[in-house]
């Protein structure tokens, strides 16, 4: 078996010393060999080809920890699980390229129209809680799974129609620099409110007054991304000022609410629309 030292394969593989001791510290791609005296690293001519790979998919932006999981694939897996990335990438490159003509149109005096806007009457509701500061995108997504996780282990009684669907409030902008907080929530019958709280301590019980809302339907499965989202929020505020309407919280709302007529195994996601809440 042929060694090399770590300069020479970092030069074959087109990866850095730098990004190799990282790579092996994150058993990544740890070296064949390390010199028990020395200290040294040897690779052998076999690795290259999982360190290209390495290397090809960080042009493509894919994190450390989803290329960890990737190449401990088959290959037919591995090939997969990179075409749902890519998929992935291009719903994200669309939403910002949506975006930033959004804004472009609104600096030039454009009158943009993105979504159909309507609007509709939420009832007083009751409902069960959790809300925290969150980290980015990932931290979202965890939080909500987590909210998502508690009424599975309890078996809630459900209100009808899309006033009692599971909804999610971002009352700030998550990303790198902000961590909103959101709020997730789940209506419950009024007169078992105060007996479901006791049962879920994890949730806070809180009574949302009635209001008004402008809404965007994506529908079921729609896929989104931050900068999809923003464009929304972005279309409803204006919707709301071309209208004469003012927005009555800073708060964006996604409501999920799964199509009861189709089979779950069959779903391809919830039908959800974004909202905000009117005077």
């Amino acid at each position: 078996m042929q060694r090399m030292s770590i300069g020479e394969f970092a030069r074959r593989s087109g990866l850095s010393p730098k990004a190799l001791r990282l790579y092996d510290e994150l058993d990544l791609l740890p070296p064949a060999i390390v010199d028990e005296d020395s200290g040294y690293r040897y690779y052998t001519e076999s690795q290259l080809v999982r360190a290209q790979l390495i290397a090809a998919l960080r042009q493509l932006d894919v994190s450390l920890a989803e290329i960890k999981l990737i190449v401990s694939l088959e290959p037919a897996a591995a090939a997969a699980r990179i075409a749902e990335r890519w998929d992935s990438f291009e719903v994200q490159h669309a939403a910002r390229r949506d975006l930033a003509r959004y804004l472009i149109d609104r600096m030039q005096g454009k009158r943009p129209v993105m979504y159909e806007v309507a609007t509709r009457e939420i009832p007083e509701r009751t409902v069960l809680c959790r809300k925290s500061n969150v980290e980015g995108t990932d931290g979202a997504w965890a939080f909500g799974k987590e909210f998502i996780a508690i009424l599975r282990g309890h078996d809630l009684p459900r209100t009808d129609g899309r006033a009692g669907a599971v909804y999610s409030i971002y009352w700030g902008e998550v990303n790198d620099d902000s961590d909103g907080p959101v709020e997730w929530c789940r209506p419950v019958p009024a007169a078992q409110a105060e007996q479901l709280a006791i049962k879920v301590p994890e949730l806070t019980l809180r009574t949302e007054p009635a209001h008004r809302e402008a809404f965007v339907r994506l529908g079921q499965g729609a896929q989104t991304d931050p900068a999809q989202w923003q464009l929304i929020s972005q279309s409803l505020r204006g919707w709301a000022e071309e209208h004469r309407v003012q927005p009555i919280e800073l708060g964006a709302r996604i409501t999920y609410l799964a199509d009861a007529t189709v089979p779950e195994s069959e779903t391809k996601g919830p039908d959800c629309d974004f909202a905000i809440p009117i005077g």
